[in-house]
């Protein structure tokens, strides 16, 4: 990466910015080959978004102020977060099972978020809006069943105002209420939403293009 910043015009104009549309690719590109079944071709996608991490922090690297990092920060980081988020591995922590361990990971997540300054006035702020709406959806919901949130109140949006709290246009408020209680409805049977319309996708593809074909072998 150092040979390519140095000498190659596209990769020595890179930056976070122009770097962001090519992450979120190479990861949905590394999805599709998990989804697919394609162990080939997920070490190769694997290998894309590996590609990104180091390109970030190599831009990082040429900073020379305070927000300056290295790819060994980002990978001494992740190891301390690790071993600070499993103190029943790495201390003398006892836990019950898997939900004991997420309940622990989000109490040392918050504790670490207010030593930092940085103490959340609600358990969604940190929820991340530029993903899938069902991928969003999902995890709104799932901090709020932590955060106590009444059964009701989960799946249940507010139907009275669409995008920016305006009134929304006839119908469009209960049909994106509807999704949202079908994303709980999906969560309640352990299923993931987002995975489960990918799949869903991936058959009505399958069967358009066997229709296709069929139609292509008939035109002959």
């Amino acid at each position: 990466m150092d040979t390519l910043r140095a000498s190659c015009p596209w990769d020595a104009r890179q930056t976070h910015e122009s770097l962001a549309p090519h992450l979120l690719e190479e990861s949905y590109e590394a999805l599709d080959a998990l989804e697919s079944g394609d162990l080939a071709a997920l070490q190769d996608e694997l290998g894309d978004v590996l590609l990104q991490v180091v390109f970030h922090a190599r831009i990082a690297a040429e900073r020379t102020d305070a927000t300056r990092f290295t790819i060994d920060d980002v990978a001494e980081g992740i190891v301390a977060k690790l071993i600070r988020r499993h103190p029943h591995v790495f201390g003398d922590v006892t836990v019950s099972g898997p939900d004991e361990v997420k309940a622990n990971w989000d109490a040392i997540k918050a504790a670490e978020r207010a030593e930092a300054g940085e103490a959340e006035a609600s358990m969604l702020d940190s929820v991340p809006f530029t993903q899938p709406a069902l991928a969003l959806a999902a995890q709104l919901q799932r901090r709020a069943e932590r955060a106590g949130a009444p059964a009701e109140l989960v799946g249940l949006p507010d139907e009275g105002a669409g995008e920016g709290g305006e009134a929304a246009g006839a119908g469009v408020s209960d049909i994106g209420a509807e999704l949202f209680a079908l994303v709980a409805r999906a969560r309640e049977a352990g299923l993931d939403p987002e995975l489960e319309l990918r799949a869903a996708a991936r058959r009505y593809r399958d069967l358009v293009r066997a229709w296709e074909q069929s139609e292509h072998r008939q035109s002959r």
